[in-house]
């Protein structure tokens, strides 16, 4: 890519699109093009084959996706399902008629079976059933994998896919019932210390392990990966090593400064034991995280603290 390069951010507004938006601003990118859901509706064809038409994006970095927790994938499965199959299929096909030269599209790791052996390799798609809760958007977002696919081998188009493990950074999500884990935890324990709080709970024992990317560490890796890679099939993009929720909300308290208790609620679910994604793909491409755990932490709440952005 040039920094003229007219580049389309599909979902800059966004945890990861903004992230992108400002990996690429920072490089002198300086040519983008990005429109909100109110000004582009991505699951309307029209729409977005005119947007295409119109603007001739030369690269295409898709992030946009109706996304939520476990409650609101599970109860609005059909809208999960349809909204992000649209977005999908609206832009990969656009792409193609409108001569984009490549095209990244993000995925999730959810799209790994339920019981998949760990570390998730790439070549675990497809073999096994996915955690129901999250199904529809698992299937949408396999579909879009198969697509970027399919369009490569039948009309030569450069459509990479890359499958990100858990974020956290700028733009997070902390609405205790929507949130995940890790802003979760930032905000109660970030309120106790506040309060005055003598304890934080945390959900089941504190055993599984779960691995934890920063936001720019993944924009950097699809600035990289779209300058670097062309192959078809997906990319995992996560840091390679997990640490237990307990462990994790240890050094979260030690950051934000809370001095009372934790108390693990046993009667709540552990949820799934493991979830690491393997790397050795990434790193053989030649891109590895940068970001590590404590670090940027420390910078998400440093950002956050002197705020009343949950508020």
């Amino acid at each position: 890519m040039h920094p003229s390069d007219k580049i389309y951010i599909a979902g800059h507004n966004g945890m990861v699109g903004s992230a992108i938006k400002g990996k690429l601003e920072k490089s002198g990118f300086f040519n983008l093009v990005h429109k909100g859901s109110k000004e582009l509706d991505l699951r309307s064809q029209v729409e977005v084959q005119e947007f295409f038409r119109r603007e001739k994006p030369e690269y295409v970095f898709l992030a946009a996706a109706k996304v939520g927790g476990i409650l609101a994938n599970n109860t609005f499965r059909a809208e999960f399902l349809y909204d992000n199959l649209m977005m999908e299929a609206n832009v990969l096909h656009a792409a193609y008629t409108n001569d984009v030269k490549k095209l990244l599209f993000l995925g999730s790791s959810c799209i790994y079976p339920k019981m998949a052996p760990q570390p998730l390799k790439e070549e675990y798609l497809l073999t096994g059933e996915l955690e129901p809760t999250n199904e529809p958007y698992a299937i949408a977002k396999i579909a879009g994998i198969k697509l970027c696919d399919a369009y490569r081998a039948q009309y030569g188009c450069n459509f990479i896919s890359v499958m990100p493990t858990n974020l956290y950074g700028q733009n997070d999500n902390y609405d205790l019932q929507k949130s995940h884990v890790l802003p979760a935890m930032i905000r109660k324990f970030h309120e106790a210390k506040k309060t005055g709080a003598k304890e934080v709970v945390i959900w089941g024992t504190g055993s599984p392990l779960r691995e934890f990317l920063h936001v720019d560490d993944l924009a950097d890796a699809c600035f990289y990966l779209m300058e670097n890679y062309d192959e078809p099939g997906l990319v995992n993009i996560g840091v390679g090593h997990d640490i237990s929720i307990k462990d994790l909300a240890l050094l979260v308290k030690d950051i934000v400064g809370f001095e009372g208790e934790i108390v693990h609620d046993l009667s709540k679910p552990d949820g799934t034991p493991r979830k690491l994604m393997d790397v050795s793909k990434l790193h053989a491409a030649g891109w590895q995280a940068k970001i590590g755990l404590e670090e940027g932490i420390r910078a998400v709440y440093g950002e956050l603290a002197g705020t009343v952005y949950w508020y």
